[in-house]
């Protein structure tokens, strides 16, 4: 398997299970300093490798009314003092091709939305700026459509490609996520992160917004891992009933240091015992 290298953090090749998290998108800064202040707490005292992430815009809302996020300039400048102050990565979503360049001068590691993931344009461009990009596996497509995505993306000659996976749309405002798919992923040779709270979501399930179902985080993550994902994908918030996107499926903050110990403990018994 290639490893994927984020600042001094390695995936995938039998490194430690990373973790993403942080909240949906960039609402102030006060809870963006929180969270990711709190997170890099919990996961020192773990030994879990942490990125920070949160959207500085949030492209594909439900409705038009919907809170998008501060956008690229302001996000940006959020993210940057993140990293300063916390001395850890920073990830955030790109949707179009003149956010590649000033995104790429900030963000430690880049992302492309599951609904943009087939976009060639976008594909290239960020591999084309050398730094490592997270792809997340659009909620259409199969696991053995993602090959044709990471072709795209080593074309270029970086090879520092994640693939995310959050669930395969049914219709009917439902996601099921087909477990299968993560060693089919890992098969083509690159790192496979799990998006549990996305996977959680119920697309428009609340009529002009998403719903969600957090009671579910647990089991759909104790699966994952033990499926052999190279890291986490979760969204947190201090408080997810006030969250401004994705408050039905944010893990609370306080809760996080729990589930991380469940997720490290069974990534340990199977890395750790041989079983891969």
């Amino acid at each position: 398997m290639n490893e994927v290298r984020v600042g001094e953090i390695r995936i995938g090749k039998g490194n430690p299970l990373v973790l993403v998290a942080g909240p949906c998108v960039i609402e102030n800064e006060e809870t963006t300093f929180e969270t990711a202040k709190r997170l890099k707490e919990i996961c020192a005292g773990l030994k879990i490798p942490f990125i920070f992430k949160s959207s500085f815009d949030k492209a594909n809302r439900t409705s038009l009314s919907s809170f998008r996020g501060p956008g690229m300039e302001e996000g940006l400048r959020i993210l940057k003092d993140v990293r300063k102050t916390f001395s850890v990565p920073v990830l955030s979503d790109i949707h179009s091709l003149d956010q590649v360049k000033p995104a790429s001068e900030v963000l430690d590691l880049l992302q492309i939305p599951a609904f943009l993931c087939r976009q060639t344009d976008l594909i290239l461009s960020s591999s084309k700026t050398g730094k490592p990009v997270n792809v997340k596996k659009g909620q259409f497509l199969s696991p053995w459509d993602v090959k044709n995505i990471i072709e795209k993306f080593v074309s270029t000659g970086n090879k520092n490609i994640l693939i995310t996976e959050r669930g395969t749309s049914f219709g009917y405002n439902n996601l099921v996520v087909d477990f299968r798919g993560i060693p089919i992923i890992r098969s083509f040779g690159y790192p496979v992160l799990f998006d549990v709270t996305h996977s959680l979501q119920l697309p428009g399930g609340e009529g002009n917004r998403s719903g969600g179902q957090r009671e579910f985080a647990i089991p759909l993550m104790r699966a994952a891992v033990g499926a052999g994902v190279d890291g986490l994908f979760i969204e947190v918030h201090p408080e997810p009933s006030r969250a401004l996107s994705d408050a039905l499926t944010m893990i609370p903050l306080a809760e996080m240091k729990s589930l991380l110990k469940q997720a490290k403990a069974i990534h340990d018994l199977f890395r750790g015992g041989g079983f891969e």
